[in-house]
């Protein structure tokens, strides 16, 4: 899942929002203190607005070692009541005495922060259908297009060929995309929530279930796959390690290989491209560290080649971020690595891309052109696609950027090079779009064509999988962790 920290501004707190937290002080302030109920409900309407009005201390720590008593059943009952009549939501008549609740479903939220856009998070070409197809990391939808489609500036949005979406699809935060160049079918990582890689055939629509599903790693994210070995290669983001399976896996099945430990300088990889030509595989990393536990086979940190077990008994199961040693870990620059496409066990990269000069800044999908022996990546926070080439090593400048106001360029995560069509598409997760641009384009280059989700110029909110937010009194901001 794509990683951001927002800043949004919260508005203004309504008067019945800090009513409320009055409310839930008086009801502490009344169970403790022994005032009865119809006391209570009147003296609610003389407070006012909040103000502090005294401190005492806690009490002297019980013999179990808690300040505070438990509430009660009926200061519960009575809470619950003033908070639903507070809120209009139902008749405090009709809680019981058993200990009622406040029914959160009934209360309309006072505002709502959300993006009710489709936020493309990657993209991939079928050409034998003229086809294109994008997953929606907000609202959890795989969409199909034509591929010619253009959304007209004054339009919304373009509406797709196809959806695939629902409970029974199992598509939780997509980042990474294959399409089967012989039957159409569609490849779909999901990342966070959902540990499993779902396959559709390409005439799934609506809320379906996959075809076929592959048990994975938690937190996979970029898909590889290479059709004349037919072998499926997958990055594990947090545990920093790549899987293969077979491509024909059942949802069971073990990945036949693994490449994981300290030598092989994954650090948080991310996006996946495979150069058939020379037999190596290209990795984004984004440069989060973690230090593994040694294992208890003596294999040192990492797998070093030993092939770790799932709790199932699976081979080849990397071990888990939640093995890494507590307080463990760095931030690295952002690289590029190349390793042979059998690479297994602790493996050192063939090369490595990295440093200032490389412009890397959350380096997320990547796609090879063997016509030119290029590298494209979807430089996610630099708002641009870096070009290298294919025998690239090192500190080195792109030799290529497409970047600007006219390229349309937003955040980009996705990025596909067709090469039957000689056409290059960005999945734009910052601004609810699809470009697309000859490979040679470089510069603030205007699109051929754009695919959008969403109005023009309507920027995405990028929230995925939010956690407690936090507040910033000093700049009135809501901070969203995702």
């Amino acid at each position: 899942m794509h990683r951001r920290i927002r800043l949004l501004r919260p508005g203004i707190p309504t008067a019945a929002t800090a009513f409320s937290i009055v409310l839930l002080l008086s009801a502490i302030i009344f169970i403790s203190g022994g005032v009865t109920e119809k006391e209570f409900l009147v003296a609610q309407k003389r407070i006012g607005k909040p103000r502090l009005i005294s401190i005492d201390p806690l009490p002297e720590p019980a013999a179990d070692g808690e300040s505070c008593p438990w509430m009660p059943a009926s200061g519960t009952n009575i809470l619950a009541a003033a908070l639903q009549e507070e809120s209009g939501a139902g008749d405090r008549s009709a809680l019981t005495e058993a200990g009622a609740t406040v029914d959160f479903s009934k209360r309309k939220p006072v505002r709502t922060i959300r993006d009710p856009y489709a936020a493309y998070s990657s993209v991939a070409v079928d050409p034998n259908n003229n086809e294109v197809v994008l997953t929606d990391e907000n609202l959890f939808n795989i969409l199909v297009y034509d591929r010619m489609a253009s959304t007209p500036p004054q339009a919304a949005m373009t509406e797709p060929k196809r959806m695939i979406g629902g409970v029974k699809t199992n598509i939780e935060f997509q980042c990474g995309l294959y399409i089967d160049p012989q039957n159409g079918d569609i490849y779909a990582v999901n990342n966070d929530t959902v540990n499993t890689l779902v396959i559709f055939s390409r005439q799934a629509r609506g809320d379906v279930p996959p075809d076929r599903e592959i048990e994975t790693p938690h937190g996979t994210f970029g898909i590889a796959v290479d059709e004349a070995h037919q072998e499926l290669m997958l990055t594990i983001q947090h545990d920093a390690a790549i899987v293969t399976y077979r491509k024909d896996a059942g949802r069971k099945d073990s990945p036949i290989r693994l490449l994981q430990g300290d030598d092989t300088l994954l650090q948080d990889p991310h996006g996946l491209a495979l150069d058939t030509k020379h037999d190596m595989v290209f990795v984004s990393n984004h440069g989060t560290v973690h230090y593994f536990k040694p294992l208890n086979n003596g294999g040192g940190t990492g797998l070093a080649g030993t092939g770790g077990r799932s709790a199932e008994g699976r081979q080849n199961w990397p071990q888990s971020f939640g093995d890494a040693i507590l307080g463990s870990g760095k931030n690295l620059p952002p690289s590029i690595t190349v390793y042979p496409r059998t690479a297994s066990g602790d493996t050192a990269p063939l090369r490595v891309i990295q440093g200032s000069k490389t412009r890397l800044n959350w380096p997320t999908g990547l796609s090879y052109d063997p016509r030119t022996d290029e590298l494209f990546v979807a430089n996610d926070m630099g708002d641009e696609i870096l070009v290298f080439s294919g025998t690239a090593n090192g500190d080195v400048a792109p030799s290529r950027i497409i970047r600007g106001p006219k390229s349309h360029i937003k955040n980009p995560t996705g990025v596909y090079v067709d090469l039957q069509n000689d056409e290059l598409w960005v999945a734009n997760f910052g601004n609810h779009s699809a470009t697309v641009y000859k490979p040679s384009a470089s510069g603030d280059t205007p699109p051929l064509r754009v695919v959008r989700s969403g109005p023009e110029n309507r920027p995405s909110l990028g929230i995925g999988n939010p956690h407690p937010v936090g507040y910033d009194s000093k700049r009135d901001q809501i901070l969203v962790p995702n």
